[in-house]
């Protein structure tokens, strides 16, 4: 899982990326490809 500063260009690099909100955490996860996992912070 790649963690960053700002999800905007991680939500971009696939088109079933989704942000979600976790435990006060941004995440950005994808059901088809598990590979573009990150979390914000």
């Amino acid at each position: 899982m790649k963690v960053a500063s700002s999800l905007k260009t991680l939500k971009k690099r696939d088109r079933n990326c989704r942000v979600v909100r976790r435990k006060g955490r941004v995440y950005v996860i994808n059901k088809k490809n598990p590979r573009y996992k990150a979390r914000q912070g």
